[in-house]
């Protein structure tokens, strides 16, 4: 299944994963698995350089979490799914070569996610990202907490999540979330950057990557803390109502 949702595309020294998985790219296990071989390519291929991920889907790169498959989940199910999820995600970004997000449309939740554990963001003005899971009694629980405070600072990240909206590329390229803003075929520009970058050396662009990212550590303490509370949020406080909610269309009532 993984295979027909998530597509390895090699274009000279670049890996192209392209996410197909309509309507809107939602993070199940088949993306998850073809995130895992993803990581794979990159981990043991040496002559990848660098990765680009896209989508395949017009309007989405990736709308988050799968909300239906959360809405049956047990809160011991819900860790397992947290987990499956952050694997290939941590695999990614700390693979050590350069990875660029190419987005077109909505990045929400799990998507933004999985886009900021990308090196690099490039987007089209018009793409909406954000972190919602407020809005369903949840938080984000895939780094969400901890990669958006370093990318735009605590207070802007407050906001987003606080608010659970959207921002289009245009606000996300000026607060230092989105690195590039393009007009125009977003994926080509981001393929024609990593195939420059593939020209460089390895090692210096995975030292380079390195240094910076120590700069700016993810905690090992607010990733635990992140996946705890995640999980909490299902058992004990209103994500029940949340998902609920959005699976039958209607508006949530908090108490």
């Amino acid at each position: 299944m993984s295979e027909s949702v998530v597509r390895l595309e090699t274009e000279g020294r670049v890996l192209h994963v392209v996410l197909d998985r309509p309507p809107a790219n939602a993070l199940g296990q088949p993306i998850i698995e073809g995130l895992a071989a993803a990581a794979d390519a990159l981990e043991s291929r040496e002559e990848l350089k660098a990765c680009v991920v896209s989508s395949a889907l017009d309007g989405f790169f990736a709308a988050g979490a799968d909300i239906k498959q959360m809405g049956s989940l047990t809160p011991a199910s819900f860790a397992e799914y947290r987990d499956a999820l952050r694997a290939p995600v941590e695999r990614l970004a700390a693979c050590g070569k350069p990875i660029v997000a190419a987005i077109d449309g909505l990045a929400l939740g799990g998507g933004l996610e999985l886009a900021m554990a990308c090196t690099l963001r490039f987007a089209t003005p018009e793409s909406k990202l954000g972190l919602p899971e407020v809005k369903l009694g949840l938080i984000p629980g895939a780094g969400g907490t901890q990669r958006l405070p370093r990318l735009v600072g605590r207070g802007r990240a407050l906001e987003i999540m606080l608010s659970g909206r959207s921002i289009d590329g245009e606000e996300g390229a000026q607060i230092g979330l989105v690195d590039r803003l393009v007009e125009g075929d977003v994926v080509a520009e981001a393929l024609a950057y990593a195939e420059r970058l593939a020209n460089f050396p390895a090692s210096a662009m995975k030292a380079i990557i390195d240094c910076v990212d120590a700069a700016g550590l993810t905690s090992a303490e607010g990733m635990a803390l992140e996946g705890d509370l995640v999980v909490e949020m299902l058992a004990s406080g209103e994500a029940g109502e949340g998902i609920a909610a959005f699976l039958e269309r209607r508006t949530a009532t908090f108490a």
